[in-house]
């Protein structure tokens, strides 16, 4: 296990990250949750991946989509992930749960992890919703490595929490808060006591993941929060002003008009940059800046990454003065 993040191409990367995998099998396991098992269309077996990695789905309709691998990473014969139907979304959960059946081919790229398991003595897992799924694969690598854990797992009632009746087998290193019987997780408790050694995961919607940050940042040491988000975060008072980005590998130097970003600047200057979710929380987009100081607005960074200015994600992040350089 390593607290490295995955420096890996996307969207789709490049022809030998992507595979064609085939639905083998598709089952609804809470409340707007489907369960998809995905086989190598060729029969072979998957790459490897660890807790935290998720696959991007390339779909028919043009969409690009990420979801966390919630199998067995142990297991290269099939590939698991959990989608949460979204209605009101930008249509990637619409088209898994209308349109792909069983038998259906896909093209996937991945898998990819900006969530990585750290080495801990122990464990404290939140998870909000479907953000559960990343979750499942890091209790079963605690478990085997002997590590203790605890979960607190919340939702907005018993019928819509996938995985519930799974890790209640765990006893009393889970407690389940359905919102509808128990309130919001109680974090103060669940988070009351700092202990050297401890890593803490969560993930989920952003007002649990704004929760966890508050308490952690006023009782936890630094670099023991760990947060994958599924939406961008949201950051106030931020104000866009013009600056210019140099190109190291061509000299080449571009103009940034305060309402356009880094990202687009690029893509209409005819420089490729693999980009997916545009929103700052897939971390395909990131580049290396070599001089300056990134105004870093992204969800996939660490403080203490985002402090070492060494790369941005170009989609939202952009300079605090007038000049950056970037390894393009």
């Amino acid at each position: 296990m390593t607290s490295i993040l995955d420096r890996s191409p996307g969207p789709g990367g490049t022809a030998t990250d992507r595979s064609i995998v085939r639905v083998t099998a598709r089952t609804m396991v809470a409340d707007g949750v489907v369960l998809l098992d995905l086989e190598s269309a060729g029969g072979g077996p998957l790459r490897a991946w660890e807790p935290g990695a998720h696959l991007e789905l390339l779909l028919d309709n043009g969409l690009v989509r990420q979801y966390s691998l919630c199998g067995d990473p142990t297991d290269v014969s099939s590939y698991r992930i959990g989608v949460l139907d979204e209605p009101d979304g930008r249509g990637g959960s619409r088209y898994v749960h209308e349109r792909l059946a069983v038998g259906d081919l896909l093209t996937v790229a991945g898998p990819r992890n900006h969530f990585r398991l750290i080495d801990a003595e122990r464990y404290v897992f939140v998870a909000g919703g479907i953000g559960i799924t990343p979750v499942l694969p890091m209790i079963r690598s605690a478990e085997q490595a002997g590590r203790p854990w605890t979960l607190a797992y919340g939702g907005r009632r018993s019928a819509s929490m996938a995985f519930a009746h799974e890790l209640a087998a765990h006893g009393t290193h889970v407690t389940l808060w359905p919102q509808d019987e128990k309130g919001l997780i109680d974090l103060p408790a669940v988070l009351g006591e700092p202990n050297a050694g401890t890593a803490v995961y969560a993930c989920g919607p952003e007002p649990l993941l704004r929760a966890v940050e508050d308490i952690c940042a006023a009782r936890w040491p630094t670099g023991a929060l760990h947060i994958e988000r599924f939406a961008p975060k949201v950051v106030e008072g931020l104000r866009d002003t013009a600056f210019e980005i140099e190109l190291a590998q061509t000299g080449r130097t571009l103009a940034v008009p305060a309402d356009r970003s880094v990202l687009q600047v690029l893509q209409e200057a005819g420089i490729d940059v693999y980009t997916s979710c545009g929103e700052g929380t897939c971390g395909t987009c990131e580049t290396a800046v070599l001089e300056g100081e990134p105004d870093h607005r992204d969800s996939v960074l660490t403080p203490e990454e985002q402090a070492e200015g060494g790369c941005m994600m170009v989609c939202v992040s952009r300079s605090a003065f007038p000049r950056l350089v970037l390894d393009l």
